[in-house]
């Protein structure tokens, strides 16, 4: 799984090489411990143009379906299994027409033993940006009036895999990352091999895991409220 994650950066500092045309005019501000309902960047491709744009938005951290009656259900569908995204109601119809790639610095994991668990940093060891595969979703409020702005919640969510090689002894998932040739094509709406793209991008992603660091870190970052550059730095 992916619970918590870092972007040390502006989002729009680190997603240069997707060609972003638009970007939101308030971006949240760089973090080091996002937790699930927390407000993230996201890029997408706007389906309502022709040909599409390319767009930075912010996205609320768990995916809220349309049909949602309220936006509790996101806080438990933060993340999305990659193996079987297409059999379920509540991802099915983002996979085919709402894609998005989270962008990060880096992510948490805890490895557990005997002796109870550990946090780990997880990051690009030169420095350079990840690309998490993601889904997203527009929902209305209905306890909002359909003249307040803030009754369409724009909502995200990550997807995963199975984690193996050196980042599978410390968690048994990952995200699905992406690189972006594969970040091109999965956020193109007008995509119609959507499953081709996403068994290569899943096939692909444990030889970019292991371009990947990786460093033991303070238990600090288990609480959401903590958030300085300390929580990535390694300790003994």
């Amino acid at each position: 799984m992916c619970g918590r994650f870092v972007v040390a950066n502006v989002a729009s500092e680190l997603v240069g090489v997707l060609r972003v045309d638009v970007e939101a005019d308030e971006l949240p501000k760089p973090s080091y411990n996002i937790a699930p309902t927390s407000q993230v960047a996201i890029v997408l491709d706007s389906i309502k143009s022709e040909p599409p744009v390319r767009r930075l938005e912010v996205a609320r951290w768990g995916l809220i379906p349309g049909w949602a009656k309220d936006r509790a259900i996101g806080a438990r569908a933060f993340n999305a299994r990659s193996e079987d995204v297409e059999d379920k109601p509540m991802f099915r119809n983002a996979l085919i027409k709402r894609r998005a790639v989270i962008p990060a610095s880096g992510y948490y994991e805890w490895k557990t033993t005997d002796e109870g668990k550990t946090p780990h940093y997880i990051h690009p060891a030169d420095g350079s940006p990840l690309f998490f595969a993601g889904l997203y979703e527009w929902w209305k409020d209905p306890a909002l009036a359909d003249d307040d702005p803030a009754r369409w919640v724009l909502s995200c969510t990550i997807l995963t895999r199975d984690a193996i090689g050196r980042l599978g002894s410390i968690h048994d998932r990952m995200p699905l990352f992406m690189d972006p040739d594969f970040a091109d094509a999965w956020l193109d709406p007008t995509t119609e091999n959507v499953g081709d793209i996403l068994d290569a991008a899943i096939d692909a992603a444990p030889d970019m895991a292991e371009t990947l660091d990786d460093h033991v870190v303070s238990s600090a970052v288990g609480n959401v409220r903590n958030d300085s550059p300390e929580l990535i730095e390694p300790v003994e």
